[in-house]
């Protein structure tokens, strides 16, 4: 693991020399052309110069003083008056990267007296949070406790307070980050949570609390890196549903699995597993996410794009710190990189249960076919507060089954609309059951006694409706039987079928694209009577980009004229798709 290890501090050494001359006098960041900045942004620049502080002991990079430029950054976040948690988590922990304590901490002697009466003050305000900001108000109680600024350690309280949300709101004690409404927004940023909180108690000054919370921690992390083999297509793309994934699925991926091999989380036997799958997820970001040339991290150009809230700036901050993290976390594991994978089926399928009761069920399927390098992540949870295609209940596999960012779609899924009622059979389930069928098929079946509409919120009284996908030899099929309570007229239906192509720069030459035959979508059954509409060319239109490459022709299945629907009447549609699968450098 050396290799990497200097790997990683090379890349960080390139991303902060390029990055760092961003940072003003005032501890402000400039944002990159065409970009806001972000008022948390000094506090992801400040961890990042001290997790580099921490993997190097250096104290200058090329002609920047990091401690001066640590110090500025941390005075920016702690009198900005619109800054969050986020923020000040980033900036405190940033902080204790020099010293776990004020006597011995290089950038704590340059704060001025205002600055420290002030971060006393910040790091004392915390808001209870229900969603993943939990996690940051875990770092300022750690920060606030090894600064002096209290006798009395909450850290673990906090913890404590974390865990029981999990537990309140998850059967199965996974993170759900938006608790409101239909809830059961389980996506990547129960990862972060994870990482972030554990990346707070190796910094707290009382070494015995991490001792005492670590095993309660893991009992809930665990579940999260048992996943990620089955996530990992065989070019390395790792998290690839849900918001904020791209970059940054990789990124949170990488860090469970090296801070998990730190810990002893992962038995001998899966040792192998694990490497492989690390090796795997680290080519493909580095390949897909970093211009080698100007060794800058690229999350949105011409081709690609990310969430509105990542800018270039913080995504460079952050790839820079996990990337100084790594390569102290491989010292640590040491041995080597260059194990042959351990074996397993090549086929797989299972519905991870994320939340079962007797209102909703949350999970995601995983379908993986090394034959033939697929790996789908079919997700089956709540939309969150910004609808998008990301959350969508279809099978996520970027350059075969494509959607844009930032843009709501019905890929894959029947959308009708009743009046002012659009529903769609996605976000929830019922009775969710999975097996295998015929020809050794996997699927994954689940009722919608009430059918819900895009939004998430419920469209009680119109009707129900049953899904079924299956997976096999190359072969996808999604079925939707709706049933309606009351004779209703329904005004429309649409489906969408998007088309992609991986980056044309930035990606492995076996990352997977369409081939020439495209998707080879066929209506095997349609109650509906829709008709294809013509291809929508959207190459050059920004509003219409994945997160790894561009979006490139969106076409859809259509009724346009209203159908009046009875009860006891099934009303069906079934597509089959055998999708013609090739590399990128074919």
């Amino acid at each position: 693991m050396h290799n990497f290890s200097d790997q990683c501090l090379d890349l960080a050494r390139s991303l902060l020399g390029n990055n760092l001359q961003h940072i003003n006098e005032d501890g402000t960041v400039t944002p990159a052309a065409g970009e806001e900045p972000r008022v948390d942004e000094p506090g992801h620049a400040a961890l990042a110069i001290g997790e580099f502080f921490r993997a190097t002991g250096e104290v200058e990079l090329g002609e920047f003083d990091l401690h001066d430029l640590a110090a500025r950054c941390v005075t920016q976040q702690a009198f900005n008056e619109d800054a969050n948690e986020n923020g000040m988590a980033y900036a405190s922990l940033g902080l204790l990267s020099f010293g776990a304590s004020k006597e011995r901490n290089a950038v704590w002697e340059r704060l001025l007296d205002p600055t420290r009466e002030q971060l006393d003050q910040c790091l004392l305000d915390r808001s209870d949070h229900e969603n993943h900001y939990q996690a940051f108000n875990v770092a300022k109680s750690v920060a606030r406790f090894s600064f002096g600024l209290t006798k009395k350690d909450d850290t673990g309280k906090v913890i404590d307070r974390f865990v029981e949300r999990i537990e309140g709101s998850s059967s199965s004690g996974f993170f759900d980050d938006n608790t409101k409404g239909t809830g059961g927004v389980y996506d990547v940023y129960g990862l972060l949570s994870f990482i972030f909180i554990r990346q707070a108690l190796q910094l707290h000054a009382n070494v015995h609390l991490k001792d005492r919370k670590l095993p309660k921690l893991r009992t809930f992390a665990e579940k999260y890196l048992k996943m990620i083999p089955d996530m990992v297509r065989q070019d390395g793309l790792g998290w690839n549903y849900g918001r904020s994934v791209g970059a940054y699925g990789q990124i949170h991926s990488i860090s469970m699995i090296l801070q998990s091999m730190r810990d002893q989380w992962i038995s001998s036997e899966k040792m192998p597993l694990y490497l492989d799958t690390l090796r795997r997820l680290f080519q493909y970001f580095f390949v897909t996410y970093l211009d080698q040339e100007k060794g800058d991290l690229v999350i949105r150009d011409s081709e690609r794009n990310t969430v509105p809230n990542h800018t270039t700036r913080m995504a460079n901050f952050d790839a820079a710190r996990n990337l100084c993290q790594w390569s102290r976390l491989a010292k640590v594991i040491g041995g080597s990189l260059a194990v042959p994978p351990s074996n397993r089926s090549k086929t797989a399928g299972r519905f991870v249960i994320f939340d079962k009761s007797h209102k909703k069920e949350h999970g995601a399927f995983l379908f993986r076919d090394e034959n033939n390098g697929l790996q789908y992540q079919l997700p089956l949870i709540g939309p969150g507060e910004n609808v998008t295609s990301d959350n969508l209940a279809f099978p996520h596999c970027s350059g075969i089954f494509d959607w844009p960012v930032n843009k709501y779609l019905p890929v894959m899924m029947p959308e009708l609309t009743f009046g002012d009622s659009v529903i769609i059979p996605s976000y929830y389930g019922k009775n969710c059951v999975t097996g295998i069928g015929l020809k050794k098929s996997f699927y994954l079946r689940f009722d919608q006694p009430d059918l819900i509409k895009t939004d998430g919120t419920f469209a009680y009284g119109i009707g129900s409706c049953q899904v079924q996908w299956s997976f096999s030899e190359g072969r996808v099929q999604s079925e939707f039987s709706f049933k309606v309570k009351n004779q209703v007229t329904m005004d429309k239906m649409r489906l969408a079928l998007v088309i992609g192509s991986p980056h044309s720069t930035y990606r492995l030459g076996t990352t997977l694209r369409q081939g020439a035959e495209g998707l080879r979508a066929n209506v095997e059954v349609d109650d509906f009577h829709a008709t294809w509409g013509s291809f929508e060319t959207l190459t050059d239109d920004p509003d219409y980009r994945g997160y790894a490459g561009n979006i490139h022709y969106v076409q859809y299945l259509v009724r346009d004229h209203p159908l009046v629907m009875r009860p006891g009447q099934q009303y069906k549609l079934v597509l089959s798709y055998q999708p013609d699968i090739a590399f990128a450098d074919e």
